[in-house]
């Protein structure tokens, strides 16, 4: 029994797929599907039902990967106490953040982390929060900048910043003539929201729950526009389509052309960003470290926070 053989065999029961966790794991397919034909006869027992376009781990097998997880989580943790010996900074942080923060607070934490720490290059990745939280519990990322609330899975968690939102207006609307904007004025306007599994989305139906009421006939926003990404919908606002509501890292630091940016009339809906990790990872210092490169980042506009 390998290492090698304990990761293919997660990548599996992850993927729910040979070919997908051959690719996830830079093998071919058939060095994988050996692999793990050879544990299971090592162990004497089946750990994937094989059969029609999906793999799934049997019962037996999902204990055994479960297992397999805490042990390459062990096996990474015995390396990690090595390099903290040396440099508790030294190598790689493994970096997940959800699409509605990457794109506004990357490019200045890069710089920063380059600047403050540059033996600890950041590997980053964009998912969705569910997909995020997976990750971090299979130990496939280290840390996690997401925005509350999601499910408790046990992690350690602390708070970067509150952000407020805004509203995106045509400028030729008669709504962007106002100072301030409530909830209440945006019922009868077609709103444009990002697509389902964006917890930005489901944060801006809770502020505002007239969002979620779709129907053309019935009291409430009307919707014409589902897009993937805010800057989609920006554009799909600047042609004139109708309103979205975005965070405030969001907003350009320029005067646009054919959108205005107004904020809400108190009280100012606002979600929590947080810094997520495993309790279970040793890399104190490193996380310290990238959260004070979050707070050099100008973050216009947002309330920071601390312990």
């Amino acid at each position: 029994m390998t290492l090698t053989e304990l990761r293919y065999i997660v990548a599996v029961a992850r993927e729910r797929h040979f070919g997908r966790a051959a690719e996830a794991c830079f093998v071919s397919q058939p060095t994988l599907s050996v692999a793990i034909k050879k544990l299971e006869e090592e162990l004497d027992v089946k750990i994937f039902e094989r059969g029609g376009n999906e793999v799934s781990a049997t019962p037996l097998g999902e204990d055994i990967v479960r297992q397999a997880q805490q042990v390459i989580e062990m096996a990474q943790g015995i390396r990690e106490i090595a390099k903290r010996g040396k440099d508790p900074l030294s190598g790689p942080l493994r970096l997940g953040l959800i699409y509605t923060i990457g794109p506004y607070l990357l490019p200045d934490l890069v710089r920063n982390t380059i600047a403050r720490t540059p033996q600890m290059p950041l590997m980053l990745q964009e998912q969705f929060t569910v997909r995020l939280l997976d990750m971090l519990r299979l130990g496939e990322l280290d840390c996690a900048i997401m925005a509350e609330p999601f499910p408790d899975a046990g992690l350690a968690v602390a708070p970067l910043y509150d952000e407020p939102f805004m509203v995106a207006v045509p400028k030729t609307h008669p709504l962007a003539q106002l100072p301030r904007i409530s909830a209440e004025r945006l019922k009868q306007e077609t709103m444009l929201l990002l697509g389902t599994g964006h917890c930005f989305r489901d944060q801006v139906l809770e502020v505002c729950p007239e969002f979620a009421r779709f129907s053309s006939d019935a009291e409430g926003i009307k919707k014409s526009f589902e897009g993937s990404s805010l800057e989609t919908i920006k554009h799909m606002v600047a042609a004139g389509m109708g309103l979205t509501v975005v965070p405030q890292l969001s907003v350009p630091s320029e005067p646009q052309t054919h959108v205005v940016y107004i904020p809400f009339e108190d009280p100012v809906p606002t979600r929590r960003v947080v810094l997520a990790w495993r309790r279970s990872f040793t890399r104190y210092e490193a996380i310290a470290a990238l959260r004070n490169a979050v707070y050099a980042c100008k973050l216009p506009g947002v309330m920071r926070l601390s312990d």
